[in-house]
Parts: structure tokens; sequence; C-alpha cells
């Protein structure tokens, strides 16, 4: 799957060369990037570490491109690591006690690190001191080590999942919102100066208009449009070439991919257009309930396609018309009563 799937090793290195380096180059985000800027320029005047910086948004946006560039302004170090590898305590203590000072500490899906690193991490960041706990049972003994004062940045796809205490800790948080087709269009031009690729400007506005709003997919969808000019054509990333390019790789004309056009596909041919609960739709389409969630509904959420309902999943009158099907008489439609499922129950199955 182009649009959003796992990538490998040399996609990878690919995808960290074309990372900016320096907020100055850091393309989109304007509020956040000011404010950052803000933040940073002033810790470096006072000669203190800055606050420690939350960053919020879907996968993709530039977090920790972000992170990354923290460091970099900073002059320090970035020590990274995620919140499903901290399964314990002793975990991040072992992290936080080989931090040097001011070194930046990148955490990344920090809304899934285990519960008692999470309140150790309330003490790290407020007081940079952790207790560690020796021993068991009654003759256990907390030792107060202290550590170094680092910059903690973390982030999360999934800003609601992460309890208030530790949101109140971080000084500065930003959201990352979805790019528009013009700032993705910037992005595609300078990545193809990167990867020595010739691109027209309207091959780079088809590139970016189906890229979702994110710059990772922008990048992807880039270089299987260079493959395809390389080996069809004359090299060159014209219009005509990402078109072609593009339906190959079964990426339409608003952004969707396959797993996007079967789970539509699947909700109105099998169901009626909804509604229907989750794991059945998941099921349905041979994926797992949490690869829908987050991989597909969102982006169709966003483009009008897909409503999430508490009686579970319906789609749109939008998305009956993009799939060139007739919705039956008892087909659900959207309306005004619709909220997300974020703050409802589950829906039955």
């Amino acid at each position: 799957m182009v649009g959003a799937g796992a990538e490998g090793p040399e996609e990878q290195a690919i995808d960290a060369a074309l990372r900016p380096k320096r907020l100055d180059d850091f393309v989109g985000q304007e509020r956040v990037r000011e404010q950052l800027s803000l933040v940073l320029r002033s810790a470096l005047r006072r000669g203190r570490t800055p606050d420690h910086v939350l960053l919020s948004g879907g996968p993709g946006l530039g977090k920790t491109t972000l992170a990354m560039i923290i460091a970099a302004e900073l002059g320090q170090p970035l020590r990274i690591t995620s919140g499903p590898a901290i399964e314990r305590a002793g975990d991040l203590a072992a992290v936080l006690s080989t931090l040097a000072e001011g070194e930046v500490l990148f955490l990344d899906e920090i809304h899934r690190m285990a519960r008692p690193a999470e309140e150790m991490l309330y003490m790290a960041m407020e007081d940079f001191r952790v207790d560690v706990v020796v021993g068991k049972g009654p003759g256990a003994t907390a030792i107060p080590l202290d550590i170094a004062p680092f910059t903690l940045v973390g982030a999360t796809t999934r800003a609601g999942m992460l309890p208030g205490p530790l949101r109140d800790r971080f000084g500065f948080t930003g959201h990352m919102d979805f790019y528009g087709p013009a700032e993705l269009e910037v992005i595609v031009q300078r990545s193809a100066r990167l990867l020595d690729v010739e691109i027209t400007d309207d091959g780079a506005a088809e590139v970016a208009s189906r890229s979702r709003g994110t710059p990772r997919i922008a990048n992807r969808l880039l270089r299987r449009v260079r493959d395809y000019a390389e080996v069809r054509g004359d090299g060159i990333v014209t219009h005509e070439a990402a078109r072609a390019a593009l339906t190959l790789y079964e990426v339409d004309e608003k952004g969707l991919d396959r797993l996007d056009r079967a789970v539509l596909g699947s909700l109105m041919r099998k169901f009626g257009g909804g509604p229907v609960g989750l794991s059945t739709l998941a099921v349905s389409v041979g994926e797992e309930p949490e690869t829908v969630e987050v991989v597909a509904e969102p982006f169709l959420v966003r483009q009008g396609l897909l409503a999430r309902t508490p009686r579970g999943r319906i789609a749109t009158p939008a998305a009956w018309a993009h799939l060139g099907l007739t919705p039956p008489p008892s087909a659900p439609m959207a309306g005004a009563a619709l909220f997300d499922l974020d703050d409802a129950p589950d829906e039955p199955e």
C-alpha cells in the first residue's frame, strides 16, 4: 500500500535524508514553527534548558523532524525512544540516568508508555530527579537519583489519551495540522531537488494533491512516480507521468488508496452504507481493527466520506458519489446529530 504502508530500511534512510535540518527550512505549520522558535531562542539567551515540548498530530506530519530540529537548534545531542519500549519504570530510569546536561530526549508515542514509568516521568520532568526502588516487599527502599537537566520532546497521535498530570508538565504544546496542497507542492519540489529528480510544476501539483495532506506520503509518492518516469518515460515527472504512475499504484484523485476504497466499498456493498461496527468492518476487508481505525478512518472522515456515529460507521452521500454507486433507499445519511466515537460508547457489533 503506497499511501500509508510501512517502510523498509532503505525507504526510511531516504526519508531521513529529506528531512529539513533547521526551523527555517521546515515547510508548513507556521504557527507551531513561530512559537517553537521563540521558546528555543529565549532558552538559548538565558542559557537554560527549554521547557518540555509536546507535539501532537497524525502520523507523517513532522513530529520526529521537529524533535531533530529542536536538538539541532540547541546544539545538543538527541536521544530517541518510544512509549511502547518503556515497559517498566526501570527502563525509563536507565534512559534518564545516562542523559547529559541539556540533552534532548525524544519520546515517540508517549501515550503508550507504561503507567509506572509515566509516574516516574512526572518527577523527572519537574524536579530532574527519580526515585529508584531497590528490593521488594516491606524491605524495599527508594533511592533518590538526581538527573541532569534535559528537554523532553513528547510526540503523540492521540493527545486525548495523555493523562492531565502529564500534559500539564509540558511547557509548550504544539498541534500539527494537515498540510495544504500549496505547502505539499513546495515539499515535493524540494524533495525532487534533493533526489535529483526533474519534475514539472504540474507534476509536483499532481503528486501533492494526492498526498492526503501528509509530507511523508508526498515524499513516498514522489519516489514511486520517479520510478515510473525512469522506467516508462524519459525520467521527467510530468503531470501525465504522475497521473499514470499514481493510477498504477491505486492512488486516486482524492488520495484514496486500496485500503480506503476497500473500507468504503465493503461498507456500501456489504452493509448498505451502515451503520456497522469497527471490528465487523475490519474483518470484512481482512485487516486489523486498529489498522482501519488509525490508517484509513481519519482521512476518510476528514474528506467527508465516512461518519462515525454511536451506532457505528456509515457512508456519506459523497462516498456513494465518489465510488459511483447508488445508495439504496434504506441507506443512512450523515446528519447534524453525528459525533465522534472518541466521546461515545462502543458501537454494537
